[in-house]
């Protein structure tokens, strides 16, 4: 089971406890804004906008949140949108990499806030490229298994591009190419299969298996990073067994 799924796994119900809402909607509203300073206001012509708009109501983000988001960010309301991606990578617990992203319209507040949170919490900011070397990007998509077997998702996405399929826990995780994403949700959505999430994502090419005392350690790094305005994923190659996370829910 990868590392990267057990942990994005962790990572959405803790988010779903802590009722983290307003802070995933910031999140989306950022991506429509981005989207639309980039292709427009129309959805019809600016697939990246559609995408991120789809999104957006999967969440449950309201209607008049989206037409501000899509209005400011087109340029329509006299706004200036202007985010710049920037990429942090750290060390953590055990020598487990973090890649943290960040969207930000203030470089300099996004460097200082993200290298405090790191450093105040255990870890270590690395150099560019030390840490970046071990993730890929890729398309995943996650599913609850249901009744669906692995050769039942297969049949499915397999000829839409996807590369492999994994387990994570009740979840099934399909991996693919970035360029293939859309194909492979179109293969799911036309086969009448719900999906949780589709994202372009960074996953990693090896993992680390944390000890409790690590974990504990880790999950106070991510989170403290995922509370800053700026950043908008943490991507890790820590992998928390099912057994560590039942020893921390103890605590």
């Amino acid at each position: 089971m990868a590392g990267h799924s057990k942990w994005a796994t962790t990572k959405h119900k803790k988010a779903a406890l802590d009722s983290k809402r307003a802070k995933a909607f910031a999140k989306l509203i950022k991506n429509i804004e981005v989207a639309a300073r980039a292709g427009g206001a129309d959805l019809a012509g600016n697939p990246g906008l559609e995408v991120a708009v789809s999104k957006a109501k999967k969440t449950s983000v309201p209607n008049d949140n989206i037409d501000r988001a899509i209005k400011r960010g087109a340029g329509l309301t006299g706004e200036v949108i202007d985010y710049t991606e920037i990429i942090y990578e750290a060390r953590g617990p055990q020598g487990s990499a973090l890649l943290v992203e960040c969207l930000t319209d203030n470089k300099n507040r996004a460097a200082s806030e993200t290298r405090l949170a790191i450093t105040r919490n255990g870890g270590t900011v690395a150099d560019p490229g030390s840490v970046a070397y071990m993730f890929a990007r890729q398309g995943v998509i996650s599913l609850p298994k249901g009744e669906l077997t692995e050769d039942d998702l297969l049949m499915v996405v397999l000829d839409a591009g996807a590369d492999e399929i994994k387990e994570a826990g009740d979840t099934f995780e399909i991996h693919c190419e970035p360029t293939d994403l859309r194909a492979v949700v179109a293969a799911l959505e036309e086969a009448g299969i719900d999906y949780e999430t589709d994202e372009v994502e960074f996953v990693p090419s090896m993992h680390v298996d944390l000890d409790a005392a690590s974990a504990r350690k880790f999950l106070k790094l991510a989170d403290a990073l995922e509370e800053l305005d700026d950043v908008q994923n943490v991507y890790s190659n820590a992998d928390i067994s099912a057994e560590v996370m039942a020893e921390l829910e103890e605590d």
